[in-house]
């Protein structure tokens, strides 16, 4: 389900001076409210696809976003997350020619996010320093996150990328309870359902896990 924000100018601006003051100045600000939508989505909502040109880029309000890529053979692999503050490095990649996605972007909590049409990334470049440097760093974040997915592919074995997936997913939905199927976590970590099983009980075994009915528990984030 997507809903509109029906945020007022003068809303946006306490939300974004709440959540950004430290990083935008006051004027950035107001123009990001004026150029920019609000919107909120609730978990589960695909807001990307691939294939789909690129008008806006996003700015996370609240909530998260996974940043999944997809093979010929339709395979999806996660590559990162998106929470407060952050933006996507292919959106970053836009901001001077119209684009089409190669990721897939959807929705792992209940989400605000701030789109921003695209035209206004090298605009806001050019005007504000703290936008620029935002850029930079954001991309620079996106790179090393996508660098570290391809070195956990290929130096890490299963069981360690398996512990690495269920740790970070914890630490994006900040609840130890995992509310995932085994089919899940094979789609996103682009293995097979019937290896994630067999790894899911050794990591149980192992103490690193309980599996309940329904969900998942990771044992070193449980008070």
């Amino acid at each position: 389900m997507i809903k509109n924000d029906k945020t007022s100018s003068d809303s946006c601006i306490d939300i974004l001076s709440e959540k950004f003051r430290y990083l935008f100045e006051p004027e950035l600000i107001t123009e990001m409210c004026k150029s920019g939508t609000i919107r909120q989505f609730e978990d589960g909502v695909q807001i990307m696809d691939i294939g789909q040109m690129l008008t806006h880029m996003p700015l996370m309000i609240s909530g998260s976003v996974k940043i999944m890529k997809e093979d010929k053979d339709g395979n999806e692999l996660l590559l990162y997350y998106l929470e407060l503050g952050d933006t996507c490095a292919v959106t970053l990649s836009c901001c001077t020619k119209p684009t089409k996605s190669t990721i897939k972007a959807i929705t792992e909590t209940h989400c605000r996010i701030l789109f921003i049409p695209v035209e206004k990334m090298e605009e806001w470049m050019v005007r504000y320093k703290s936008w620029r440097g935002f850029v930079l760093d954001s991309y620079n974040t996106r790179m090393n996150e996508m660098l570290e997915a391809i070195d956990n592919l290929a130096f890490n074995n299963m069981e360690e990328r398996l512990q690495k997936f269920l740790r970070d997913k914890v630490m994006v939905t900040k609840d130890a309870k995992l509310h995932i199927t085994h089919f899940q976590i094979a789609n996103e970590m682009h293995s097979s359902r019937v290896v994630i099983s067999r790894l899911m009980k050794k990591l149980e075994n192992d103490g690193f896990i309980i599996q309940h009915r329904n969900y998942v528990e990771v044992r070193e984030f449980l008070r």
